[in-house]
């Protein structure tokens, strides 16, 4: 396997691989991870569908890439993923999945159309004082220590940042700044999260630092993007064959070593309640999704807090039975032995009353009912003691919503401290409860908020234990590499799989991981698109130092003939002219 640029190698299009017809897929999880590996290993690697096996313990699939009408609560989404122009695996993909909704379009071509007519932005992106703009202009405010902290973990080597907390190596003047606030809850870090994941982020995005105000940076789905994404894929894998097996939890994995060389041998299985096991032949191959970030998901109602499920997590004991077997499978106890430190609540609020959307468009400046972009991204209450965010994405955000409402989504970082107007954790709280909070932000006023979360909306809350798990500060060999040296016919998926330069927590790491476990098991003659370069980019390193700036221009040293002479070198070459480009000087 090989990472590549260009057109070259991206419209390329391989040869089957060898003994691609007699090869068994064995997919663990029907998570985006799990259905990418399935569409590159039809498409590009010319395995039949009817080879192709998704075992699933769900009765869905889609694994966090949710979107549900559940009886009697409400529509429900955990989560909604931020996607970008430069997600190179994703995109490679969704060009070759067929739309469900624009015949003769793919999934890539209805989503560059709608974001070329619709382009994505926010009009205010934190509030103060029940929904007063916070004023911060678009303004990061970095001290000069703050920016020097950033500069420094930036030019860090990796290893310098394994097993260390943000908090550790970030002063506190960042974490204090507007671009801390604009940064945590964009990404969900906490001040204990990892310092090389945030490094990891700082170079996988620093061409859209400028983007972080405003959201400019950000391209969103029609729909939930379990109707976006995931019934397309379904679609398209069903069509070509492949076998979905619900109600199947993978328990282990055999493996056989035999000089210098790791076969998985066999798959065990408990379906519908009976045990099963799954002999792996010689051209057979077992592709696993470890880890979970949704794994034991508790879902509350508008009248019922959703509980903390710290039960045993299916997805979770499997790695850690795998991992037991060989020290190249990566430590999972690293990432979800914490659940204080890795679980936060999210809740899906569906408005009933028309009064709610009249405070959504006092804030978001945009006509929530308009089916066009509404806020932009999330808005947070940056005085909130959950620090809360929400978002309205286009409406309707489910195909079958009712056109008279409005799906909001509601999250809070600090899920243990007493709310502003409910004096309960968030944790405790019911779905009135929560929507109680967001409307005393919206700048609702408090004698009316009772009678307005009780009757004019229905919010479905959800704990997830697990949910920034993979943020936990990690050393190298916490997550084993997506195939591990010796591996003859496994990978490993998903969010807790080692590709190198990508970060997690985005629908393209999911999708990375199945495009190489593909390419470097069967040998794909085509190079995998590497990620994005834009950290070797000049051009994105300068923007992206101009508004850390805030545009404060770079004051030449020295006397002041010394400055002239040098001022003077500098107009009249190419670096001068880079530097006045972006801001600079």
């Amino acid at each position: 396997m090989q990472h590549t640029a260009g057109n070259y190698e991206a419209f390329a299009r391989p040869r089957p691989a060898q003994h691609a017809q007699e090869t068994k897929a064995y997919i663990v999880g029907s998570g985006l991870a799990g259905l990418a590996a399935a569409v590159f290993l039809i498409r590009d690697a010319g395995v039949p569908g009817a080879n192709v096996t998704i075992l699933e313990k769900d009765d869905i699939a889609g694994g966090a890439l949710d979107g549900l009408d559940v009886p009697e609560k409400g529509f429900v989404i955990r989560g909604g993923r931020e996607l970008e122009n430069h997600m190179e695996c994703l995109w490679d993909m969704m060009r070759s999945i067929p739309s469900l909704e624009l015949e003769g379009a793919s999934v890539l071509d209805e989503f560059y159309w709608l974001n070329k007519d619709d382009p994505n932005y926010s009009l205010r992106r934190a509030t103060v004082r029940q929904g007063e703009d916070a004023g911060h202009k678009g303004r990061f405010d970095l001290p000069k220590r703050a920016q020097k902290d950033l500069l420094r973990i930036f030019l860090a080597e990796r290893s310098e940042m394994e097993g260390k907390r943000i908090d550790e190596v970030m002063g506190r003047e960042f974490l204090d700044s507007p671009f801390w606030m604009y940064w945590r809850t964009m990404f969900a870090f906490e001040e204990w999260h990892s310092a090389l994941e945030f490094k990891l982020y700082l170079h996988r995005f620093v061409h859209h630092i400028g983007g972080l105000p405003d959201f400019s940076a950000l391209k969103f789905t029609k729909y939930n993007q379990y109707e976006s994404f995931v019934l397309p894929l379904m679609h398209y894998l069903t069509e070509h064959g492949v076998v979905f097996q619900s109600g199947t939890e993978v328990v282990d994995v055999d493996f056989a070593h035999r000089n210098g060389e790791i076969r998985a041998t066999a798959i065990h299985c408990r379906r519908d309640g009976a045990e099963e096991s799954i002999e792996l032949g010689e051209h057979d191959l077992a592709l696993m999704t470890i880890g979970s970030l949704v794994d034991n998901s508790d879902e509350g109602d508008h009248h019922t807090a959703a509980v903390l499920n710290e039960a045993p997590a299916p997805a979770w004991d499997l790695w850690k039975r795998i991992a037991k077997k060989d020290p190249s499978f990566g430590r999972p106890e690293v990432f979800c032995s914490s659940i204080e430190e890795t679980k936060w609540e999210s809740a899906t609020v569906t408005t009933l009353d028309q009064r709610i959307p009249a405070y959504i468009e006092r804030i978001a400046q945009r006509d929530p009912f308009s089916g066009r972009v509404v806020t932009g991204g999330i808005v947070t209450a940056e005085d909130s003691s959950w620090l809360l965010s929400w978002t309205v994405n286009r409406q309707p955000h489910f195909k079958k919503q009712p056109k008279d409402q409005i799906v909001v989504w509601v999250y809070g970082l600090f899920v243990d401290v007493d709310g502003d107007y409910v004096k309960k954790p968030l944790s405790q709280c019911t779905g009135e409860e929560i929507t109680q909070e967001w409307l005393y932000h919206l700048g609702v006023p408090v004698e009316e908020i009772p009678e307005l979360a009780a009757t004019g909306a229905r919010c479905v809350p959800v704990m997830m234990p697990y949910v920034t798990s993979f943020f936990m500060p990690r050393h190298a060999g916490d997550r084993p590499r997506v195939v591990p040296e010796g591996a003859a016919n496994f990978a490993f998926l998903g969010q807790f799989a080692e590709t190198g330069r990508d970060t997690i927590f985005t629908t393209e790491y999911s999708v990375r991981t199945g495009m190489e476990a593909v390419y470097e098991l069967l040998n794909v003659e085509r190079g995998v698109p590497e990620t994005w370069g834009s950290t070797y980019d000049v051009r994105d390193l300068l923007e992206a130092s101009a508004r850390m700036r805030d545009g404060e221009k770079v004051k030449v040293p020295g006397p002041a003939a010394l400055r002239s002479y040098l001022r003077g070198r500098l107009e009249h070459g190419e670096i001068g002219q880079l530097l006045e480009e972006h801001g600079l000087i």
